[in-house]
């Protein structure tokens, strides 16, 4: 139920936040094996990677910056959804909740 009037209103999954989603996960995966070298002593997760200090730097290194790029673009593809969203979550608060209505800007009365 993606668009159940009972509760609020959430984002929606695109296929670009979808692709974002999978790099994160792989640089999620990437610090986890480049870390089980630091735990183990030796690769914990694949047995002939990482080799040494370095490899596993790199990879734990690579890993944190494919997640951080990834949750970026993710974040502006749900910035995206904004306005959108946000005129859903005013009609679901408008219908279930009519006590809590943000006044519109253009409603304000004027003071002068």
């Amino acid at each position: 139920m993606p668009n159940s009037p009972i509760r609020p209103p959430r984002p929606n999954l695109t296929g670009p936040i979808f692709l974002y989603a999978l790099a994160d996960v792989f640089g999620l995966s990437c610090v986890g094996v480049g870390a089980s070298w630091f735990a183990a002593g030796k690769g914990a997760i694949f047995t002939n990677f990482p080799t040494s200090t370095v490899e596993a730097v790199a990879c734990t290194a690579g890993g944190i910056v494919v997640m951080v790029w990834a949750m970026g673009k993710i974040l502006r593809e749900l910035a995206k959804q904004a306005p959108a969203l946000q005129a859903r979550y005013d009609a679901y608060i408008a219908t279930h909740h009519p006590d809590k209505v943000r006044p519109r800007p253009d409603d304000t009365p004027d003071a002068g």
